[in-house]
């Protein structure tokens, strides 16, 4: 005997056998099954006690054996022996030992009158009912008559579902008609309340037929197993993982406001609502809350579909007094919980009658408040309610709604944040891109822009940019990258491309040095050692009224479509040219003759580029949408959002921009070719005034008559043959045009008192609304535009008198 077992060891047969086949343990009962004292056998071969020779096999460690062996009584005779055999090493290390056992007072049936005979269904602590073969109750133990909480001799011979009177007791029922047609065992879960429970149980119910001799089913056995904790274990890690996964698939607050009150309900409450702190103005996050508390209703849910039990709206805000769960909770900064049953309804609740109402028509019976908070900042509260559930809410809990409300606290307080840069950056965004476009000659045009819906504002751009001689730029860019850094980008390089188009630069001059200032921002971003990510796409044109040319170049951006009257949709053939950025490569520009109205459509990629078809199918699409007749460019661009775009928001930004172009008449252009002659200067004044007057233009006839005697005698006197003179009669302005072969421009200065010459230029620019120079391949062009619905000036108001030398 000893502590661990005080009892008479003599009825197992013990020995231990060691890996060299030792015999080094024999206790009483083994002398007992052989007759062999232990000083006889122990410290020797064990083998001497085999009367075949075979043993157990040799097995691992762990792995059990049973089996009978032939043992060698000391008598001499053979002893069949049924044993067991384990082998084992010790946790030191070292050879392992057999043991083995054999019971010598093993059983028989045990007598009539034996206790333990009924124990089995009496007195065991597992709930056991038996049912005969009409599913009426025959027999219950103590353990099942306690769960059940009615006495064994009123409810023997009901069934079931009479004796419970509940849906699962209907459930139980039919698979105990199962088990007694079909004869085989089931396993049933169910979570209810029964009449002898306070709270509910979950229930593991193992339903087996009762036989007779024959192997006939003559009734069921029910045991009843409760597995409440396990249960819940289960049902809380599940909810956690289900939260994991459900909660914060979006950035939208709104939206993950609602997976929050999806997932607790049913599995946690039976009616939920999130309501958040309405942030301050400015973007910054909610102060600390203080009574009445106003929330806004982010998010509800009910087991009842359409939420009967809400009496506010989503995006509704209401004042919380103090007394009310959500008021309470937040200022103490912590989860409460009431029991309306014992409680009676909270005194806020009591005032408002249609609150009160509504609560009693359910039998909302526990709520609990749990604050959301995050990163030290408290975003709102959730308010769980239970009415269908019979329990209240227990401290389990109330950990796992902290846990799950936690994980979604950080989704929140994420998504409140990006929707705050996503904010400022799309205002951003807008205050950078052009809000209307300019009104000239060259072009109607009309344009859309839609921010990404979920990757955040993007740096697509457009513009429209008026160029000397009526001409026009038209520009469609793309920065790689969304968020405040990537409207900012934009915004630096839209800036940049209206500089270099205005200093008139050629599409593909001008993005070789919109490519350098790209490389440049990219090493800035990068910092030291590191390149940056800055790239970005453009697609540059400029179209000329006078010629109907377009010059297109492009820099790794999608080509435009071109309509032309009378025709279909097509692309145009442009060199595809680097993306800007890459640095070092060239880019190539195309010449493209258009049709007085033709359309041409100008996009980004986030219009044909989509996940759901290729390429191909978003521009076969876009040529239908460009193909249909309209009344306007903007029932166009309509027409290509709706017919590309899908209606949940678009992926990643897209800008369009078309341009329908128009043609300057022949008639409203006159072009002279000037002999480098000084004394010509006066014919050619002569001519301007002649050809003024044809375009009934007098009242501007004394202007033009100064601006181009300077510019031809500029021209005669510093530049190179052949020169020519070009006068363009726009609707508002009066365009004169000198150009020469010389590549060398002409700088506005201010002369001294006593200097001949150098007031020029500087009466052309007192004299005209706009003038300048630009670069060709065959030389420069210095221009002016005269405004046709101004007074000419006064001669005397454009010079200081100061300045006008003695004679």
């Amino acid at each position: 005997m000893s502590a661990e077992y005080p009892f008479d060891e003599a009825a197992t047969a013990r020995a231990v056998v060691d890996d060299s086949g030792v015999l080094v343990a024999w206790n009483p009962g083994a002398e007992r099954l052989l007759g062999w004292p232990a000083g006889e056998v122990t410290g020797r071969s064990a083998a001497r006690l085999l009367a075949d020779g075979t043993g157990p096999p040799l097995l691992p460690d762990g792995i059990r054996w049973h089996g009978t062996l032939t043992l060698r009584h000391r008598d001499g005779q053979a002893v069949p022996v049924w044993l067991v055999a384990h082998h084992r090493r010790p946790p030191e290390g070292g050879p392992g030992r057999w043991m083995l056992f054999s019971s010598l007072d093993g059983g028989g049936p045990p007598a009539p009158q034996d206790p333990l005979a009924t124990a089995a269904l009496i007195q065991s602590p597992c709930a056991v009912a038996v049912y005969d073969d009409r599913l009426r109750l025959r027999r219950v133990n103590a353990a099942m008559a306690e769960v059940i909480g009615l006495p064994e001799e009123h409810i023997q011979g009901l069934r079931l579902a009479e004796i419970g009177g509940r849906p699962q007791s209907e459930e139980l029922e039919r698979n105990m008609l199962r088990v007694l047609t079909t004869g085989l065992p089931i396993d049933v879960q169910t979570y209810m309340r029964t009449g002898g429970e306070a709270r509910a149980h979950a229930w593991l119910a193992r339903m087996a037929p009762v036989t007779d001799g024959k192997g006939r089913v003559r009734g069921v056995c029910l045991a009843a197993h409760d597995i409440t904790e396990n249960y819940l274990a289960r049902e809380r890690l599940q909810l956690v993982n289900e939260a994991s996964v459900r909660i914060g698939t979006t950035l939208d607050v709104t939206r993950t406001a609602q997976e929050l009150a999806d997932v607790c309900v049913p599995a946690l409450a039976d009616l939920v609502s999130v309501d958040l702190l309405d942030p301050h103005e400015q973007g910054e996050p909610p102060g600390p809350p203080a009574a009445p508390v106003r929330l806004r209703r982010a998010a509800h849910r009910s087991v009842n579909p359409g939420t009967p039990e809400a009496v506010i709206t989503p995006g509704q805000l209401e004042p919380y007094p103090a007394g009310s769960p959500q008021a309470d909770s937040l200022i103490a900064g912590r989860t409460t919980v009431a029991v309306l049953a014992e409680q009676g309804l909270d005194p806020w609740l009591a005032a408002d009658a249609v609150r009160s109402e509504r609560a009693r028509a359910v039998g909302i019976h526990s709520t609990m408040s749990v604050p959301i908070r995050a990163r030290g900042l408290t975003l709102g509260v959730a308010v769980l309610r239970r009415f269908r559930r019979p329990d209240p809410f227990t401290p389990d809990d109330v950990l796992l709604a902290e846990e799950v409300t936690a994980r979604a606290a950080v989704c929140i307080d994420n998504a409140r944040r990006y929707s705050r840069e996503r904010d400022t950056a799309l205002a951003l965004q807008r205050s950078l891109l052009p809000r209307t476009l300019p009104r000239t000659a060259a072009v109607d045009a009309a344009w859309r822009y839609l921010p990404a819906a979920r990757a955040g504002v993007g740096g697509d751009w457009f513009d429209v940019i008026p160029l000397s001689g009526m001409r026009v730029a038209l520009v469609v860019g793309d920065v790689v990258g969304h968020g405040i850094q990537a409207s900012a980008t934009m915004g630096r390089l839209r800036t940049a491309v209206r500089t270099l188009a205005d200093i008139d630069l050629a599409p593909d001059e001008l993005l070789t040095h919109l490519d350098d200032l790209v490389v440049r921002l990219s090493a800035e971003s990068g910092g030291e050692g590191s390149p940056g990510e800055v790239g970005a796409t453009c697609l540059y044109g400029v179209y000329d009224p006078v010629s109907r040319r377009c010059t297109l170049a492009r820099a790794g951006h999608p080509a435009p479509f071109v309509v032309e009257p009378g025709r279909a949709p097509r692309p145009v053939t442009l060199p595809a040219g680097p993306p800007l950025g890459v640095g070092g490569l060239p880019f190539e520009s195309a010449d493209l003759e258009l049709p007085e109205g033709s359309v041409l459509a100008f996009y980004t990629d986030g219009l044909t580029a989509s996940r759901q078809r290729d390429a191909d199918a978003g521009h076969r699409l876009l040529r239908a949408a460009l193909s249909a007749p309209a009344q306007s460019l903007d029932e166009t661009c309509d027409r290509v959002l709706h017919a590309l775009l899908p209606a949940g928001g678009v992926a990643d930004d897209v800008a369009l921009l078309l341009a329908r172009t128009r043609g300057l008449p022949a008639s409203r252009v006159a072009t002279w070719h000037i002999p480098p002659d000084p004394a010509l200067v006066a014919p050619m004044r002569k001519q301007v005034v002649e050809q003024l007057a044809a375009w009934e233009l007098q009242e501007a006839a004394f202007t033009a008559e100064l601006v181009v005697s300077e510019l031809v005698t500029n021209a005669i006197r510093y530049g190179a043959r052949p020169i020519r003179l070009r006068l363009i009669h726009d609707a508002v302005t009066l365009i004169c045009e000198v150009s020469d072969t010389s590549h060398t421009a002409p700088h506005l200065r201010r002369a001294k008192t006593w200097d001949e010459g150098g007031r020029g230029l500087l009466l052309v620019a007192q004299l005209t609304q706009r003038w300048g120079s630009r670069h060709t391949t065959e030389g420069k062009t210095i221009w002016a535009e005269i405004a046709l619905l101004e007074d000419p000036p006064d001669l005397l108001d454009l010079f200081d008198v100061q300045e006008i030398p003695e004679l």
